[in-house]
């Protein structure tokens, strides 16, 4: 069967029974799509009448949220669909709510099939049922001109339809901020307008779950906050995180997508309180398990500033079935920016200038992020390695290319009394004096680039595949011209003051001004192919980099004929 990029799942099953047959209709319409789902809930719904079924409002109740939030955390199990429930039909209960749209509601992505859980008396695919679907679906959305459909259905031998399980509600997965107990039909309130916030890095279906929920309380207006800047510090991996406009891009297009008669706001979120511990006319804040304290602290933030308190709407957290011990046991962007390490993350150079038969990676790393030691991880595997800071010290020996030049530019009075420079004295000369070492590093940096050259036909010699070249300054140097990849190695700035004070015995602020003076974590991994981090156990940095290695030799001959 073939596959389609984009569809539209109808589910017209009432959504009590339909819950635990979920699991395999979204493996079904998975196996169809490879893109975007929409999903579209009319539960209820019959495709067998001679007229064609009009969209009709779906109350929203307690059960259609939890609903929501179990099809999310299902649809997890499929991480490369991004699956979209649309809302535009589902109708909180209140007096001031526009009419059902009577235009089609353009998406995003117009499917290209629809797909329903709609059951025929014989389980086939009937025709009529199938041209029903489609008519209902082009009257509801924009879809593609020729537009497929199919019939899913749970498995069942032939001309057997499932029983109807009895109404069992849907495990609670929302907590009003009303400690009354609640009921699965029970009516959920609307506003006018609200607040949802995060971080929102690679959009994924716990942030789904948090603004399907505020879209849905919500009927004129939701602001969201987005983290950036000082809020963005204290993130695991931040050089990862998408930037701000690309997340706001990914973001917006969604919100649109799910319901498009609410007005956004998307704001950047520069502490902790935003919009919603100053804006008097919000009323509902919707946050998770994690930041339900904050919450609570904006509304007492609220009160001491003569402002009503927010509804507040606690979501439950989306369990992650994969994760592995590193990584956290809920669905989180920490999660995906750490498996995105070892993974290629733009494509390499060509460089037809190097040698045919070997390619040359670039590792570098500010001080203290344990690039050495990734570089001998590298060795182990097969990789011949450069270290950049031996061939410094080669140029500078007496007799070396740089001994006389360095010399000349500096004066006798760097050198021992037997006649070797004394990088102490030449580093107290150029450090914080830019003048100064600009002379220094054009004396050294092309000879350390003919030196790695040099290194680099030895490893030819050798038989070596792969070379490494180790370098702090690779990029501040412009050597990536001499490789095919970049690779960063990166730890947080604190992790790596407290490796430099224990590893060189510089205080703090000596190793704060160390670092200051080089690129910055994340500049350097703007620039780079691939980005590793020694922030765990010693297993898992392995872990990571024979990952990298493994991805490296698949696609070595892709890029690099040569090697083949």
């Amino acid at each position: 069967m073939a596959v389609f990029r984009s569809g539209l799942l109808v589910l017209t099953t009432p959504l009590a029974s339909l819950a635990p047959r979920l699991a395999p209709i979204l493996t079904s319409a998975a196996r169809l799509v490879n893109h975007t789902l929409y999903v579209h809930l009319q539960p209820g719904m019959s495709l067998e009448g001679p007229a064609q079924p009009p969209s009709s409002p779906v109350q929203a109740t307690f059960e259609v949220l939890d609903f929501i939030t179990h099809l999310y955390a299902g649809a997890d199990v499929h991480r490369h669909l991004d699956v979209r429930i649309l809302l535009t039909n589902i109708r909180t209960k209140s007096t001031f709510l526009p009419p059902l749209p009577t235009s089609v509601q353009n998406l995003a992505h117009p499917p290209e099939v629809v797909l329903t859980d709609f059951q025929t008396l014989d389980g086939s695919q009937y025709n009529p049922v199938k041209e029903q679907l489609v008519r209902y679906a082009t009257s509801c959305y924009s879809c593609c001109p020729r537009l497929a459909s199919v019939l899913l259905y749970p498995d069942y031998g032939i001309g057997e339809v499932p029983v109807e399980p009895l109404d069992v509600p849907l495990p609670s997965t929302i907590r009003p901020a009303s400690p009354v107990a609640r009921s699965p039909k029970q009516p959920v309130r609307g506003y006018y307008r609200g607040a949802v916030g995060g971080t929102f890095d690679r959009l994924h279906n716990a942030h789904k779950v948090l603004l399907s929920i505020a879209c849905i309380l919500a009927q004129e207006q939701l602001v969201v906050g987005v983290a950036d800047k000082d809020l963005l510090k204290s993130k695991l991996l931040p050089e990862l995180l998408q930037p701000y406009t690309e997340r706001v891009e990914h973001l917006s297009e969604f919100l649109v997508d799910i319901k498009p008669s609410l007005t956004f706001d998307v704001i950047p979120l520069l502490d902790p309180y935003g919009p919603a511990g100053s804006d008097p006319s919000l009323e509902f804040l919707v946050v998770s398990e994690e930041t339900y304290r904050g919450g609570m602290a904006v509304n007492r933030f609220r009160l001491e500033n003569d402002l009503e308190e927010l509804a507040l709407y606690q979501i439950q957290l989306l369990k992650d079935v994969k994760h592995t011990e590193n990584e956290e046991d809920k669905v989180s962007s920490s999660s995906f920016r750490q498996r995105m390490l070892g993974n290629l993350l733009r494509p390499p150079y060509e460089r037809p200038e190097l040698p045919t038969c070997l390619y040359v990676i670039g590792l570098t790393g500010i001080s203290g992020s344990g690039k050495s030691s990734i570089a001998q991880r590298l060795k182990g595997l097969g990789a011949f390695v450069i270290d950049s800071d031996h061939l410094g010290h080669r140029a500078y020996a007496p007799g070396g290319p740089a001994y006389q030049p360095v010399v000349e530019a500096f004066g006798t009075d760097i050198l021992h009394k037997d006649g070797i420079i004394n990088r102490k004295v030449l580093g107290s000369r150029v450090f914080g004096n830019k003048k100064q070492l600009k002379i220094l590093t054009d004396i050294m940096w092309p000879i350390i680039a003919k030196l790695a050259r040099e290194e680099m036909d030895r490893a030819v010699t050798e038989g070596k595949r792969v070379c490494v070249i180790d370098a702090a300054v690779l990029l501040e140097a412009g050597w990536q011209n001499l490789v095919h990849e970049v690779w960063t190695v990166v730890i947080p700035e604190t992790e790596a003051v407290r490796r430099i004070v224990e590893r060189d015995g510089l205080s703090e602020a000596a190793a704060q001004s160390r670092l200051q003076s080089q690129m910055s974590g994340q500049q350097l991994v703007e620039q780079s192919h691939v980005v590793l981090s020694t922030l765990w156990e010693p297993h898992i940095t392995q872990r990571q980099v024979e990952k990298a290695w493994a991805l490296l030799q698949k696609r070595i001959p892709k890029t690099h004929q040569a090697l083949d």
